[in-house]
């Protein structure tokens, strides 16, 4: 059973922050805020108050909002080791295999390099909630803009080693463009082919795609699935080394 409550906030023009609270002793963190006012309003609106912000890298549209909900609330502001140079107002840095508690709530860090090197997630293992930024997406994967494809697949491994019933909760609305890609490149896969009926629906609705199923990713998401024989074949790439397979996709749909 979930020890959390979760809220998400829809901001900017695809950015996704949450605000997610221990049921058990009030305790609220919020991850990754790109602004200030939208989650102040939101904790405010719920009765919630703001004891943490988990920062999963460094990139402005995941910690703008950092130092003034800081300001108004006296929070403690988490990040990686490696980046706290590059995190606004940051108090306690943290790295792979480290505990993160938000009341009684528990999260354990995972060190996610690719998107950028100082990646990190949150894995709240008894809500069973990832919240993994800009690393894994639904049907997508981030840009690398610092990392090596190698370590980007590493670090797209971990997280699918993660039990299937995971929610993924990552921080962008991506899900439409990236299905419409992944079907150029595997068009045979039945659970991409029903993932895309879903999502189509859903944004009719005006609903968000996020969150996921990591299970669900683990069979349609084609970025994880370098190192399937079923899409390898579809790739035109059978038997090839899972790195090459993951950067030469990453790289089509960078130029897709």
């Amino acid at each position: 059973m979930s020890t959390l409550d979760i809220h998400q906030i829809a901001v900017l023009s695809d950015n996704y922050i949450y605000l997610v609270r221990c049921r058990a002793t009030g305790a609220c963190a919020v991850i990754d805020p790109s602004l200030a006012e939208p989650v102040l309003a939101a904790a405010e609106s719920l009765g919630w108050t703001i004891t943490h912000i988990l920062n999963t890298h460094h990139h402005y549209d995941h910690t703008g909002g950092n130092e003034e909900i800081k300001a108004a609330t006296g929070c403690e502001i988490i990040g990686f080791a490696g980046d706290a140079h590059r995190l606004p107002g940051i108090d306690r840095t943290v790295v792979e295999g480290d505990r993160v508690a938000i009341g009684q709530a528990e999260a354990r860090v995972i060190e996610t390099p690719g998107h950028t090197l100082g990646h990190i997630a949150y894995w709240f293992a008894e809500s069973s909630a990832l919240f993994c930024g800009d690393t894994l997406f639904s049907a997508g994967c981030g840009r690398l803009f610092e990392g090596s494809a190698g370590q980007m697949w590493d670090s797209l491994r971990k997280l699918r080693a993660l039990p299937a019933q995971t929610l993924v909760f990552c921080g962008h609305e991506y899900t439409q463009p990236n299905v419409t890609f992944a079907l150029t490149i595997d068009p045979r896969n039945e659970a991409l082919r029903a993932r895309a009926l879903e999502v189509d629906a859903l944004r009719a609705a005006g609903r968000p795609t996020v969150p996921a199923f990591l299970g669900d990713e683990a069979r349609s998401n084609p970025f994880l699935r370098a190192d399937s024989a079923d899409f390898q074949e579809a790739f035109g790439m059978t038997g090839a080394d899972p790195v090459e397979v993951f950067a030469r996709t990453r790289l089509k749909k960078d130029h897709f």
